[in-house]
């Protein structure tokens, strides 16, 4: 039987690792180990940190819906003026279903819809 070198799928399998680390730095770029290694830390960061971006985004939020409530002043119904949390348990008692994002949204964007939110479950 005749020896088969494999070079053609050698080249291809080198190529394709090549091709994932396009943009990185030194041997990570060139070298095909260096870039398998590369790769693999590359997907377990992009995984953690797509949990991360969920976490971010979230307190982006809780800070854009306070900063709204912060300038409208709304005093709730015990007296004490409206925060994010007074706010949040107000809205779920009151079944109102609009999400964070939404309500940030709102806040940044259109200050009177948010104001007229605020003032009817206050």
């Amino acid at each position: 039987m005749a020896r088969v070198k494999g070079g053609k799928t050698s080249n291809k399998r080198r190529k394709n690792i090549l091709s994932l680390t396009k943009g990185y730095r030194h041997g990570r770029s060139t070298k095909k180990r260096q870039a398998r290694e590369a790769i693999f830390h590359a997907g377990k960061y992009a995984f953690a940190h797509r949990r991360d971006k969920k976490n971010d985004f979230r307190r982006l939020w809780n800070v854009r819906i306070n900063a709204g409530l912060d300038t409208l002043a709304v005093k709730g119904k015990n007296g004490k003026e409206l925060s994010y949390s007074r706010l949040i348990d107000a809205l779920t008692k009151k079944k109102v279903l609009v999400n964070r994002k939404m309500l940030a949204e709102l806040a940044e964007k259109s200050p009177a819809s948010f104001s007229r939110l605020v003032k009817q479950v206050a």
